[in-house]
């Protein structure tokens, strides 16, 4: 885990992340300051345990039609049912210079897992992209995330 006390010592609802080793995507969640827990590089680490709802960070990693946009980690994490029912929402990242592959795999986790894209970001973020999160993440989690 990472991150601070914002939602307090048990998070109704956390935050699952995954960042490859260009770490753009980890550095986002650090500055957001949440707790988070993050999806592993290798296939042999194991998975993160979420008990509870949660929202996924994603970046994307499509080619310029758009395959492979979903990294091959965050697929086999939601393809476990159990972690797949507690997914609430997606935040999407991605880079503005690959035009309509832009945090694509956000959109995909979204429409296949029926759950809203909450926001897109590019690279590691702006200043205003981390306190549009902060604050569309502490409504998100009156309205959703305690709702199971």
């Amino acid at each position: 885990m990472a991150g601070g006390a914002w939602w307090g010592e048990t998070p109704p609802c956390g935050l699952v992340f995954y960042s490859s080793a260009s770490g753009n995507t980890a550095r986002f969640v650090a500055r957001l300051g949440l707790p988070a827990m993050r999806i592993p590089i290798r296939p042999t680490d194991p998975m993160p345990v979420v008990d509870g709802p949660f929202v996924l960070i994603c970046p994307t990693y499509a080619d310029g039609q758009g395959r492979g946009a979903v990294p091959k980690a965050v697929i086999h994490f939601l393809n476990d049912p159990r972690r797949r029912a507690g997914l609430r929402g997606v935040i999407g990242a991605g880079n503005r210079n690959f035009g309509a592959t832009f945090a694509l795999a956000g959109r995909v986790i979204a429409e296949k897992c029926n759950v809203p894209v909450l926001w897109r970001f590019e690279l590691a973020g702006t200043d205003t992209d981390i306190q549009k999160v902060r604050t569309g993440l502490h409504q998100f989690r009156g309205l959703e995330c305690l709702t199971v």
